[in-house]
């Protein structure tokens, strides 16, 4: 499966996990890419060989570290893309995989008291602080069964207001159709053209520290089926890819990770997370001529991890 030379990938949030991933993998497949992506200086030297990499294959790659979030960068933004696409390039693929949210709890936790570690050490006569001092460490060690007896997350004493709430869902939702209008507007999309959006399953279950991220990928998935609707007259398909728990450095930024990590690990049929390149490879096959039936779906990338009810 390879692209034309006048195909381009519109990536917002491209320098690291799904977007940069994808952006191998359509690199390989000769597809033109501009990235927008917003990092500080000092992740610069990590990035920078990964989009060297990414030109080495041969393909045009226009990178702007900018907020794509930002009103009035837009324009700007939008301006450098057609120059880019030049008068015969159109965008083939738009994929939003912008990760900014705030990671608060709803309310001040409450902790329960927990006896397991107490009742087990005492079982095998051990103190519990020395217990609890080893299965921490193996936890940490990559023994995940072990997360239901490893200390609990910390969590932010802050908790999730009104603006957190707001500007979450701009940023990870409702952007998303913003981007794909703005771009619409300029004729810049090709006549065959996708829209994808990135969710998880915190759209269905809750996650602490998650609810208003889980808020921002409902409102995305739902403006992904009015766009499906909407926008088919003018040959755009509009999906949402759903990955399963993935590695990343938006997975690091939840409190509670590491559990959430173990978790999913656990549940999974491959006893695997899923990766980026996973991800990547599927959004490819979307992006591709033979999915061009493919509108309006949540498709779900995680080695039927959604399924598993537990632990095999």
């Amino acid at each position: 499966m390879t692209f034309a030379s006048t195909d381009w990938a519109v990536i917002l949030g491209g320098s690291s996990g799904f977007g940069l991933a994808t952006a191998h993998e359509l690199a390989r497949r000769g597809m033109q890419l501009f990235v927008v992506h917003r990092d500080r200086r000092g992740a610069m030297a990590r990035i920078e060989p990964e989009f060297e990499a990414i030109r080495r294959d041969g393909v045009t790659l226009v990178t702007v570290n900018a907020d794509a979030l930002d009103a009035a960068v837009r324009p700007e933004l939008l301006d450098r893309l057609a120059t880019a696409l030049g008068a015969a390039g159109r965008v083939r693929l738009l994929l939003h995989s912008i990760a900014f949210g705030n990671l608060k709890l709803v309310a001040p936790e409450r902790r329960a008291d927990r006896h397991v570690l107490g009742a087990l050490a005492a079982e095998i006569g051990l103190p519990e602080e020395r217990l609890g001092t080893a299965v921490n460490r193996l936890f940490a060690d990559g023994v995940e069964e072990l997360a239901a007896l490893a200390d609990a997350p910390a969590y932010p004493a802050a908790v999730l207001d009104e603006e957190d709430l707001a500007r979450t869902i701009d940023a990870m939702g409702t952007s998303f159709l913003v981007w794909t209008q703005a771009i619409l507007a300029r004729g810049l999309f090709a006549d065959d053209a996708r829209v994808l959006g990135m969710t998880s399953e915190g759209n269905q279950l809750a996650w602490k520290g998650y609810a208003a991220v889980a808020a921002a990928k409902v409102a995305l998935e739902s403006v992904a089926r009015a766009m499906a609707v909407e926008l088919a007259p003018y040959g755009i398909r509009a999906n949402v890819v759903q990955a399963g728990v993935t590695d990343t450095p938006a997975l690091r930024a939840i409190p509670g990770h590491t559990h959430l990590r173990a978790q999913a690990r656990l549940r999974n049929p491959f006893r695997r997370l899923t990766t980026p390149a996973d991800v990547a490879r599927v959004i490819c096959l979307l992006a591709s001529d033979e999915a061009a039936w493919i509108n309006g779906e949540v498709i779900r990338v995680d080695g039927g991890e959604h399924v598993s009810g537990g632990i095999a």
